[in-house]
């Protein structure tokens, strides 16, 4: 299997804003957010979809995902919820993505692909998300 853009984020062949580590599982910023913070969460094992990942690496994906979304509610507390989407679409590397709403709209917003990702202000977010 040809390494995702995922396996190459880990690796470090392509640059992040990483907020945590483990060593089975790795987050760091999207850096076209549905909303400011949102994080994505993928397991260091390549997997197509969260039905293909071993019992242990999806454990170790939930453990993170819990351990992540209490981050990002205890950042953005003015934030009701920390929504949650598992994907594996346009990637073919099992994610999950977190991010804080209060609504059902801003759940659904969709990201602005037509402006340059601001990396300054994702940095800052970063540091401020890290565990």
């Amino acid at each position: 299997m040809q390494d995702s853009i995922f396996t190459k984020i880990i690796k470090g062949e392509i640059p992040c804003h990483k907020i945590y580590e483990d060593d089975k599982t790795f987050a760091f910023l999207d850096i076209y957010p549905v909303q400011p913070g949102m994080v994505l969460v993928v397991t260091k094992t390549q997997a197509p979809t969260i039905l293909d990942l071993s019992d242990e690496d999806y454990q170790a994906l939930w453990a993170t995902v819990r351990k992540i979304a209490a981050r990002l509610h205890d950042v953005f507390p003015e934030k009701k919820r920390i929504g949650i989407q598992v994907e594996g679409l346009d990637v073919p590397h099992v994610h999950v993505k977190l991010f804080p709403v209060d609504t059902g709209d801003e759940f659904r917003q969709k990201p602005d692909m037509t402006v340059e990702p601001d990396h300054e202000a994702l940095a800052k977010i970063a540091k401020r998300l890290a565990i």
